[in-house]
């Protein structure tokens, strides 16, 4: 799994890799065939100071790309609503690839 973690406006701490790192970490738990995961956090200049904090993600898994984003006061609270967002799309997915057709029963008569 590559992950590449950038910022806009935004100097990317050693501490905010490391927790960025810890929140993705449960995606590939759930889900070993995650190929490439490319976080991007950013501080816009808006005036409504509880929206200016962003943190979007693309996933790109085997046979689909996931894409989320989360806005907050906070980006320790975006990356955490980011890592929900991305867990229930890739749960989604792992549900719908998998095979939930069973082999039909033959009548003996």
């Amino acid at each position: 799994m590559n992950l590449t973690i950038s910022g806009h406006h935004l100097e990317v701490t050693p501490a905010l890799r490391g927790y960025v790192t810890t929140k993705l970490e449960r995606i590939s738990r759930h889900f070993d065939q995650v190929v490439d995961i490319k976080v991007l956090l950013t501080v816009d200049n808006l005036k409504e100071k509880d929206l200016r904090q962003k943190a979007e993600c693309n996933v790109h898994v085997k046979g689909r790309d996931l894409f989320a984003e989360s806005t907050h006061a906070d980006l320790y609270a975006a990356v955490d609503d980011l890592a929900d967002k991305l867990d229930r799309q890739v749960l989604r997915h792992k549900n719908k690839t998998q095979d939930h057709h069973h082999d039909t029963v033959k009548r003996l008569m």
